[in-house]
C-alpha cells in the first residue's frame, strides 16, 4: 500500500493544472483528428493516440478510486494505473507532439498538446511521487 501526506491545498494546487493538462491534450488531439484525420499522417496519428489511451486509463482509475474512497491510500497497482498512467501519458504526449510539430501538423493543436502534456506530466508526477510505501 502507498499513502500520501500531501496537504489538501497542495493537492488542489497540483490537481487543477494536471487536469488542465490532460484536458488540453485531449482537445488538441481531438481538433487534430477532426481537422486532419488519420489519413494524412497515419504514423503520427497512431503515435499521438497512445497518450490518449493512457489518459483514459488513468482517469478511469482515478474516478474508480474516488468511488471506492481510496483518495490517499492506494495499492501499488491502482497508484501506477492512475497517476503512473497520467504521468507517462503527459511525458509521452509532449514528446510525441513536439516530434511531430514539423511534419505539417496544425501548429496550434501541436502546441496545445505539448503544453497539455507538460502540465499533465509535471503535476500528475508530483502527485505520484508524493505517495510513499506504507
Amino acid at each position: 500500500m502507498y499513502e500520501t501526506k500531501i496537504s489538501t491545498p497542495r493537492w488542489i494546487a497540483y490537481d487543477i493544472p494536471g487536469n488542465i493538462g490532460w484536458i488540453l491534450y485531449l482537445i488538441g488531439y481531438g481538433r487534430l483528428v477532426a481537422v486532419q484525420g488519420f489519413s494524412q499522417h497515419l504514423l503520427s496519428s497512431i503515435l499521438l493516440t497512445i497518450p490518449v489511451i493512457l489518459i483514459v486509463i488513468g482517469i478511469a482509475e482515478l474516478v474508480s478510486e474516488r468511488i471506492a474512497k481510496l483518495d490517499r491510500i492506494l495499492p501499488a497497482l491502482r497508484l501506477w494505473r492512475g497517476f503512473g498512467a497520467l504521468t507517462l501519458a503527459g511525458l509521452l504526449g509532449a514528446v510525441l507532439a513536439l516530434l511531430t510539430l514539423n511534419s505539417n501538423l496544425n501548429t496550434a493543436n501541436a502546441v496545445m498538446m505539448i503544453s497539455g502534456g507538460i502540465l499533465c506530466f509535471v503535476f500528475a508526477g508530483l502527485l505520484l511521487i508524493g505517495y510513499k510505501k506504507k
